[in-house]
């Protein structure tokens, strides 16, 4: 029996010595693909969806339209440049509202987000959620704030198939990245939530309504909210 925990125990250390490898890595290496889009992939094949195509492109944080940047923040995250990987007060709302029984808001936040859709599966299980955690401390530990953002808009979906900002600026709006204006950022922000449901290029009034009240957050925050943001 030690001898079999001494196995498991080296065998811990050598997955999380790997894990963390890869992550410095993927610090400074664009992610060549992430857990969700391989997922799409798989669906659509088990689907028989031969005209499914997957869009990705990758681009530079410094090629992301400064007002993108602010509205996926304001929309998803506003306490992205000072928390350390989660929102608590979202998170204690969030089980209140599932105590008393109303929807429950999402408390997720883009630290969350990245390491979800890089590494791990859709769904509510105690289990995914565990490995949520450690893996979003450790994001927090070894990227800085500026590379979590950079790979958030890079591997986000946008509508079915559509990865990242490289690929959403260019099927929704033919521009790159570095063009979109402040209402075509709100309106890809408004999305996010639901990317498979809502949609850019015929947008409900839901979405309408979320990229309205996400300009007006970008308005409160200002255009210098993301400063610090190294």
């Amino acid at each position: 029996m030690r001898r079999l925990l001494r196995l498991l125990f080296r065998a811990l250390l050598g997955a999380l010595g790997a894990l963390v490898l890869s992550l410095l890595a993927l610090r400074w290496v664009p992610p060549p693909t992430t857990a969700f889009m391989v997922q799409r992939r798989l669906e659509a094949r088990a689907a028989g969806d031969a005209r499914f195509r997957l869009e990705h492109r990758w681009v530079p944080l410094a090629d992301v339209s400064p007002a993108l940047r602010l509205a996926v923040v304001a929309s998803e995250d506003q306490k992205f440049p000072s928390h350390h990987g989660f929102d608590v007060e979202a998170i204690a709302d969030a089980v209140e509202d599932r105590f008393e029984g109303r929807s429950t808001r999402g408390a997720s936040t883009l630290t969350q987000q990245v390491a979800k859709n890089l590494f791990l599966w859709p769904g509510q299980s105690f289990a995914r959620k565990g490995l949520e955690a450690a893996l979003t401390v450790l994001l927090e530990l070894l990227w800085p704030k500026a590379r979590i953002l950079e790979v958030y808009l890079n591997v986000a979906e946008f509508g079915d198939g559509v990865y990242g900002v490289g690929a959403a600026s260019r099927a929704f709006f033919g521009k790159r990245p570095s063009q979109v204006t402040a209402d075509e950022a709100a309106l890809l922000a408004a999305v996010l939530p639901a990317p498979r449901r809502r949609s850019v290029s015929r947008p409900s009034d839901v979405v309408k309504a979320r990229a309205a009240w996400t300009l007006e957050q970008m308005r409160a925050l200002g255009p210098g909210w993301l400063d610090e943001v190294r």
